[in-house]
């Protein structure tokens, strides 16, 4: 799998960072949540999955981004 970065609201691109796969698929990289009161909220974790949080405004730029490009891509 090859990853293309994305984007990430933190200086110098540090995490939390988004990447796309050549897979169809996106990748997080962050810090891996640790409040265990938050962890205790979370549905069906399988081995080996994790969470991260992420900012809104980064989901958002990056579907501004892809949603963007899109529509360039298409003309």
């Amino acid at each position: 799998m090859r990853l293309r970065f994305l984007g990430s609201t933190s200086e110098a691109g540090a995490c939390p960072s988004l990447y796309a796969t050549d897979r169809g698929t996106i990748v997080v990289q962050g810090l891996e949540l640790a409040d265990a009161e938050a962890r205790g909220d979370l549905l069906h974790v399988l081995d080996g999955e994790t969470a991260v949080e992420v900012p809104r405004e980064l989901l958002t730029e990056i579907a501004r981004r892809v949603l963007t490009d899109q529509l360039i891509d298409h003309d």
